[in-house]
């Protein structure tokens, strides 16, 4: 199992059906929309930012964190939901909040509801690995508090982020080559290590949650939350409707007039079969910023060839 590339077919999607189907099926907002806002991650972004400058603002930074005697023995249940968000340094609160708006991508490609559920899994099921941790290291003198911030979501969304997300550019840098992905596992690696031994046990248990998701486990890829936590999501935490509207609509419309008639023309005759876009293509235009359904229709009318269709979706935003 190795790091997807660009030019090969994506060995997984980030709910297991593949992008082909995921991108077909999936509904892309919490109420049927485009997912554009990443209404979810705009959310847990809020949360995070404002509890971290809150506590530091009072002097309380140091008092987050998971302890066994806090919350094992003294039950102190607000510790919980405030070390599960909340950064404790403001180098933490840069790389977290960086990362966290990185991955909305995931949002957009398997739609809110179904990423509400791949947040609520990986954050509650690192937190019981981490109590798990403090546990069975409560008698020796190892480490006895582990860093505040939402690390199971962050390295969970690594997992799909590997696997998933193709490579689309290499360069090298004196001598030591790189790609487009680097500079973000470099930013994961950076927010892994800020607190060496407090930091390193919560992204582990991190990406352990995020393997679990992959693996299907207790069937929850399948899940999907009540339709009024859904319009929740929608209705306080989505962008004002029409500011990313732009990329969803039809791109036939957006395209020169020449171009635009060749490709009704193609779609009406039958002449020229549509070829259904290869996994890949989609995952790397998604991975440049773009909506995946959008990618999808671009792909379709330039014919697989994904340079055209990067022209047709940067044309497009443009009008």
């Amino acid at each position: 199992m190795g790091e997807s590339q660009g030019s090969s077919e994506v060995p997984g999607s980030f709910d297991g059906q593949g992008f082909d189907r995921l991108i077909g099926t999936a509904p892309f907002s919490l109420s049927g929309g485009i997912a554009e806002n990443a209404p979810v991650t705009r959310a847990v972004v809020l949360a995070s930012g404002l509890l971290s400058i809150v506590f530091s603002a009072n002097r309380r930074a140091r008092a987050l964190g998971l302890s066994y005697q806090d919350i094992i023995k003294n039950f102190r249940v607000w510790r919980i939901f405030a070390s599960g968000f909340a950064f404790q340094s403001t180098p933490e609160l840069m790389f977290g909040l960086y990362l966290l708006y990185y991955f909305r991508v995931f949002e957009r490609q398997i739609g809110s509801n179904k990423y509400s559920v791949f947040s609520l899994f990986t954050i509650t099921v690192s937190l019981l690995l981490e109590f798990l941790s403090l546990v069975l290291l409560k008698d020796t003198n190892y480490i006895s508090t582990l860093a505040s911030g939402p690390y199971g979501l962050i390295f969970a969304s690594f997992i799909p982020f590997f696997l998933d997300i193709p490579i689309t550019s290499r360069f090298r840098i004196f001598g030591v080559n790189f790609s487009d992905k680097s500079f973000i596992y470099l930013a994961g690696l950076q927010l892994l290590l800020s607190s060496w031994k407090r930091s390193f046990i919560p992204g582990i248990c991190g990406l352990i949650a995020g393997s679990l998701y992959r693996l299907n486990v207790l069937g929850v890829r399948r899940m999907k939350l009540p339709q009024i936590i859904a319009a929740f999501f929608t209705r306080f935490f989505a962008s004002p409707s029409g500011s990313s509207s732009r990329p969803s609509r039809s791109l036939v419309g957006n395209m020169p007039s020449h171009t635009g008639h060749a490709v009704q023309n193609q779609l009406s005759t039958g002449f020229a079969p549509l070829v259904e876009p290869p996994e890949s293509s989609i995952a790397m235009l998604v991975s440049m910023g773009f909506d995946s359904n959008a990618a999808r229709q671009a792909l379709v009318q330039a014919r697989n060839d994904i340079n055209v269709a990067t022209n047709i979706l940067l044309e497009a935003q443009s009008h």
